[in-house]
């Protein structure tokens, strides 16, 4: 047991299980941890210390006001003395970027409790940046530009050098997936602020990604050298949880954004009747679903009970099921009055084109051994729907066309027109 113990302590630090590994780490956490109680002694008897700007941010549901002021509370020995140092806040965005290039390069090589606390001490000397500039009366549109793409390579830097650690695991799809995600939502904010619209807000800002991915990675060694001591090639399961989870809601961050956005410039977001497109959502996945069940007993009894062959059973199952979805979705989806016979072949269209992308989606994924046909089956299925199916039989095929002669429609929501320097929205389709 001491033999083990003095391993633990001074043993070789390269294979990242030691505590000379993660030393940096602990001492860290200590200081957060430790001043915690005080804080909450501080707003037992004085309440709650409010930061200004960090009110002006809005409330974010993943950390709370609560937290935010006590980061800012517990940094204040850290804000204080990068202004009496006199450094310019230029430079302490650089070297932010310098800390997050090392995290990334110290995530590649497998020592990721070094990896995620220069990642955390990147995030916060970014936190600190702006506020030194206001203090000392020195921010500038240029400053603001250099941070937020620092900002980029910074978290880039991170995502890189997991990706490389993960190169040969199937953990390198989530993390590319974090990749394009954190890349989105400062995309889109930018794109709405280039058009003079603020889009803000989702689960899952610059703060939420530092935060829930710099601490697993910076903490994960630690319960691993614990349990798993001298793994090889570990796969640190707590920052691989993190990764799913940042690559899921900065994606979800970045789609909401959009909407957001879409909606500010009057996009069509309602249905022709009025009816919100969650609704038509939900309608639309009940036809659906009930077009792929008819479709299915159909050629179940046609095969076993008529015995026509599976091949003519099964294109007369996908003719029925294609005349009930369409009919449900006329009737109870989109509520469409225009003539039938054109909007079949817009249908038509529609369904053929989905089907050739479902079958070249799953024929591209089978390129991929690996990778079960099933899995690939749904997801190709749920990106078509996503992305084409449903968009299309929205907006096309069952939108109301110029010059129907089919009953009222409703008037064009208020503030769809064209937006200068872009195409128009009126109309369009998310």
């Amino acid at each position: 047991m001491l033999e083990q113990l003095r391993e633990w302590f001074v043993g070789d630090p390269s294979d990242g299980t030691t505590l000379a590994s993660f030393g940096s780490t602990v001492v860290i956490a200590a200081y957060f941890l430790l001043g915690l109680p005080i804080f909450l002694l501080r707003v037992a008897v004085r309440g709650l210390p409010r930061d200004a700007e960090t009110e002006k941010r809005g409330r974010s549901l993943l950390v709370g006001f609560f937290l935010r002021h006590y980061f800012f509370w517990v940094t204040r020995p850290l804000s204080a003395g990068l202004l009496w140092s006199g450094v310019p806040a230029d430079a302490i965005t650089t070297f932010s970027l310098l800390l997050g290039v090392g995290a990334g390069v110290a995530v590649a090589a497998g020592q990721f409790a070094l990896g995620g606390t220069l990642f955390l001490l990147a995030g916060i000397l970014d936190a600190m940046d702006g506020r030194v500039a206001r203090a000392r009366n020195e921010a500038t549109s240029a400053g603001a530009a250099l941070d937020s793409v620092l900002d980029r390579y910074t978290d880039s830097a991170v995502l890189i050098g997991l990706a490389w650690y993960y190169r040969s695991t199937w953990v390198l799809l989530p993390v590319l997936a974090a990749l394009l995600g954190t890349s989105l939502v400062p995309y889109v904010r930018a794109r709405g602020e280039g058009l003079g619209i603020s889009i803000r807000g989702g689960v899952m800002q610059r703060l939420e990604r530092v935060l829930f991915l710099g601490a697993p990675l910076a903490l994960c060694p630690i319960v691993e050298a614990l349990l798993v001591p001298r793994a090889q090639q570990a796969m640190h399961w707590p920052a691989v949880a993190a990764i799913v989870f940042v690559g899921v809601l900065s994606n979800a961050t970045a789609i909401f954004r959009l909407v957001s956005l879409m909606r500010a410039l009057g996009a069509r977001l309602t249905a022709v009747a009025g009816r919100p497109i969650g609704s038509q959502l939900g309608m639309h996945l009940f036809a659906a679903a009930a077009a792929t069940f008819a479709d299915y007993a159909l050629v179940s009894v046609l095969v076993e009970h008529l015995g026509l062959p599976a091949a003519e059973a099964t294109a007369l199952g996908c003719v029925a099921g294609g005349a009930l979805n369409y009919s449900l979705n006329r009737a109870l989806t989109f509520f469409s009055k225009d003539p039938k016979l054109p909007q079949i072949g817009r249908y038509a269209l529609v369904s053929g084109t989905s089907a050739a992308l479902n079958a070249g989606g799953v024929a591209l994924a089978a390129l991929h051994p690996a990778l079960d046909y099933r899995i690939a089956w749904w997801l190709t299925r749920a990106v078509v729907y996503v992305a084409w199916n449903f968009p299309l039989q929205r907006g096309y095929v069952f939108a109301p066309q110029p010059g129907a002669s089919s009953g009222p429609h409703p008037a064009p929501t208020a503030g769809m027109q064209a937006v200068p320097g872009s195409h128009s929205t009126a109309g369009s389709v998310l």
